[in-house]
Parts: structure tokens; C-alpha cells; sequence
């Protein structure tokens, strides 16, 4: 019989959360708890918990000395780069050391990362990024966190992982990181206002190269990094492997929703779309849809992936010569999603 292996995913009402819980769910040798501030589907078990409360941390915690396994994936936005430092380092730090005290089982700490330690979020970068790349000016939290976890590991029986994704694309509606439901909100408002489908990005965002992150693929990987003692104390890039243009990709993707498109036109999507509630509202009555307007309308998100214009890719080789295989065709990405979007009523 496999050894049992517990997992304390930290986070797990979000877009990686979500899917991470749902694929160590399905693994036989796995216990999976869950940190969530929402009701999670099927028979996980649950933890609420305040992460940014030191002592609530210690409280909820207490009684997890089964844990093996943490998978972190907690995110707290903030308006500036420099003010999700200390929400983001203050909920690592009283789960690392929380877990640390109550589970004398511990072999691994995963953290979640992305191309922000490369500098992707503040223009061009070099590119593909390598996971031994210098890191940026600080402050950047996800470069403090591995320092963190680093300095903390020292002398310990435990080892970390640093998973770095591009855009994740996934299930998980209501997510204000959701680039994927995103698109198909924006698709199906222009539809029902009987526009084409426009790519509303910077001019120069149309043409350079991007590349996305399955969410199920980054669950198998991440799981992977976690328990593969070649991967100990490392970050790993984690991409589907294909690359594309928005200049591409945008005509199928209208096409999906029966939609012609029209030549790129900058639309900020923050204010363009501001108004845009009784449209979503009249398509849910008419449709039957579970997701008010609010819920899915993570319209800065888009305005800032789509103004990226430059190249957006990094070196996934790494994992894949330490033995992680996988890959994803990032357009059957889109559609699949979309798939499951109009099968859960989340858009007409």
C-alpha cells in the first residue's frame, strides 16, 4: 500500500487552489485539507481560517499534525507592487511557522510564484526567462517569499518547491485572476450588443509572443515538484509548452463564440465595460446564469495582461529534463474552459 500523504492546500478557492484540490482529490494515496473562506465542492475537508491572524493561524491549525504536505497558493491583491509585500510575506510566515510546530511529518513546502520575480509585470524582460535569472529591485513579494522559505528551510527535514506559472487558465468562476472567464464575459457582451469581437489591448499587445498555464497541468506539476526528491529546493517555470500571438489565437476564439472580429482597438476595459451590468443581467435571466455581473467582471486583469507588449515567455525545460513530461495544446485550453462555462451556466 502507498504511504499516505497528507496535504494542507492553503488557499484553495482559487483558480490554482481549486484545481489543485480537485486533482490531489483524485489520487489515491492522498489526504487532502483545505484553507478556504468559501464553501468548497465535494467532501474536502475545510479549514477557515484568517491567515493574516497569527494567533487564528495557531488556533485552526493546532490539530494538523497529520500534515505532509503544504501547497501554498493564498494570494492577498493590493493596489502597488510595494503594499502586497507585507499582507502576502505575513500569511506565509504564520503558516510556514504554524505547520512547523504541529506537524512532525513534515516533507515539503510548495509555493506558488509567476514571472513577477523576472520582472514580466513591469515591461520587457529578457526572455525565455530561466529559473536562475537575477531577481528585480525590490520590493517584490514572491522574491521575498523564497527567501523567506529558504533561510527557513536551513537545517530542516523538509524541502520547498517554487512553482512559477504564466496566466493560468482554469475552472474557477468568480476568480478576479480568471483571464479565460474573462474573455468569454467580454465575448458573450459583445455578442449580445451585436459588435465584433475587438481585441481591446494595447496596439503592440497583438503581435508578440505569449504562452499560458493550464490549471490542470500545473496541478500535476506542482504535485510532481512536491514529491520528486530530484526537485527538492527548487523553482520550476511551468507552461503548457505551445506559444501563440494574440493576432492568431483572437479569430478562433471568436469564432468559438459565433462571433466575426474587427481590427484591435485599445478599449480600457475597466471603464468600457463599467456599464455593462443590465447587458449581463438581461443575458442571465434570459439563459438561466449562476454568476452576477460583480462576480465576473475582473475587468482591470484584463487590461493589464492584454497591454503586455513584448514577449512573454519563459525557459519550462527544467522540469521536464527532471522528469515532469506534460503539456497542453493552449487553444483546446480555451475551448475546453469555455466548454465548461456554458455546461455550468456560468455564460449563455
Amino acid at each position: 500500500m502507498a504511504h499516505l500523504k497528507t496535504a494542507l492546500v492553503v488557499g484553495a478557492s482559487g483558480l490554482i487552489g481549486k484545481n489543485l484540490t480537485a486533482y490531489l482529490q483524485s489520487l489515491p494515496d492522498w489526504k487532502v485539507i483545505a484553507t478556504s473562506r468559501k464553501p468548497l465542492p465535494g467532501n474536502v475537508e475545510t479549514v477557515t481560517v484568517d491567515l493574516l491572524d497569527e494567533a487564528d493561524v495557531a488556533v485552526k491549525f493546532a490539530t494538523l499534525a497529520s500534515v505532509t504536505h503544504v501547497f501554498y497558493t493564498a494570494y492577498q491583491d493590493k493596489p502597488t507592487w510595494a503594499e502586497l509585500v507585507a499582507p502576502n510575506m505575513a500569511m506565509l510566515r504564520n503558516v510556514v511557522q504554524t505547520i512547523e510546530k504541529v506537524s512532525p511529518k513534515l516533507e515539503h513546502i510548495s509555493f506558488m510564484q509567476g514571472y513577477k520575480v523576472y520582472g514580466a509585470h513591469l515591461g520587457p524582460f529578457r526572455t525565455p526567462a530561466r529559473e536562475d535569472d537575477p531577481p528585480i529591485m525590490l520590493p517584490e513579494f514572491m522574491t521575498e517569499q523564497q527567501r523567506y522559505i529558504t533561510a527557513a528551510q536551513q537545517g530542516k527535514s523538509w524541502s520547498w518547491s517554487a512553482i512559477r506559472p504564466s496566466v493560468v487558465g482554469g475552472f474557477a468562476p468568480g476568480n478576479p485572476l480568471n483571464l479565460l472567464s474573462l474573455i468569454a464575459v467580454y465575448a458573450s457582451i459583445s455578442k449580445e450588443l451585436n459588435v465584433p469581437f475587438r481585441f481591446p489591448g494595447k496596439p503592440g499587445a497583438y503581435h508578440p509572443l505569449i504562452e499560458l498555464t493550464d490549471a490542470d497541468l500545473l496541478a500535476k506539476a506542482t504535485v510532481w515538484a512536491a514529491t520528486t526528491p530530484e526537485a527538492a529546493n527548487q523553482a520550476f517555470n511551468i507552461n503548457n509548452g505551445d506559444l501563440f500571438r494574440w493576432e492568431e489565437m483572437w479569430p478562433k476564439l471568436g469564432r468559438y463564440f459565433g462571433l466575426e472580429t474587427a481590427p484591435p482597438v485599445q478599449l480600457p476595459l475597466a471603464e468600457v465595460m463599467r456599464d455593462k451590468e443590465p447587458v449581463w443581467e438581461a443575458l442571465r435571466e434570459r439563459h438561466g446564469l449562476q454568476y452576477g455581473y460583480e462576480a465576473l467582471s475582473a475587468w482591470p486583469f484584463g487590461d493589464f495582461v492584454f497591454s503586455w507588449d513584448y514577449d512573454f515567455l519563459a525557459d519550462g525545460s527544467k522540469a521536464r529534463r527532471l522528469g515532469f513530461h506534460e503539456y497542453a495544446d493552449t487553444e483546446q485550453m480555451f475551448y475546453r474552459i469555455f466548454d465548461q462555462l456554458r455546461a455550468e451556466r456560468v455564460i449563455p
